[in-house]
């Protein structure tokens, strides 16, 4: 089930958790990947490149890549995780909310994997998954606009788990977005302090 009200994806769990990124030091380089907590729930986060670039404002860390082709994972969940979730949206190379831009989630449980396509997504928007297996990845992507770069960037991670109750899920309606970038032969990098920051726990 997919969620688009986090009322109703923590309504659908027993017991959840929040990663608020809010520790993390913002506008530095900090290597991937990071062992992080959710509460009581443990989990790693990653970068399919070499690391992340915090960013949002003052007192409200976003964790998002330092370079926009990368993709963000979250795995390695523990303990048991039913329900995953977050704001999810796009930033520009100095860190700023991007509106109008698309962000695609792909959440893998026992029964294969699970693509949500996010149109003009925002700060303010949840997606979340629900399942009555066990999730073991979510991978998060910014679609690039024709022009210029977008960065993948995730605030409020929400993990949880217990089984979850037979609730319909709340009506929805999700643009799909069939997106690929090809021949890119140059990948934008974010500008700032380049200072190697250690994992976070």
């Amino acid at each position: 089930m997919t969620y688009t009200s986090l009322s109703s994806f923590t309504a659908a769990l027993s017991i959840t958790g929040t990663d608020s990124f809010n520790n993390l030091p913002q506008q530095i380089f900090t290597l991937s990947p990071l062992v992080r907590t959710a509460a009581s729930f443990g989990y790693r986060a990653s970068t399919s490149t070499s690391g992340f670039f915090p960013v949002g404002a003052s007192g409200d860390a976003w964790l998002s890549t330092n370079e926009a082709l990368a993709t963000i994972t979250f795995d390695k969940f523990l303990p048991t995780v039913r329900g995953i979730g977050g704001f999810f949206f796009g930033t520009d190379v100095e860190g700023a909310f991007v509106p109008g831009q698309s962000i695609t989630l792909v959440a893998t449980d026992a029964n294969g994997a699970h693509t949500m396509s996010v149109a003009s997504a925002s700060t303010s928007m949840f997606f979340g998954f629900v399942s009555a297996s066990t999730f073991t990845s979510l991978t998060v992507e910014a679609v690039q606009p024709d022009f210029d770069f977008t960065f993948p960037t995730v605030n409020n991670l929400v993990l949880g788990s217990g089984q979850p109750s037979s609730t319909v899920p709340e009506p929805h309606t999700f643009v799909l977005v069939a997106a690929g970038v090809a021949g890119v032969l140059i990948t934008a990098r974010r500008r700032g302090k380049f200072m190697s920051a250690a994992p976070s726990e």
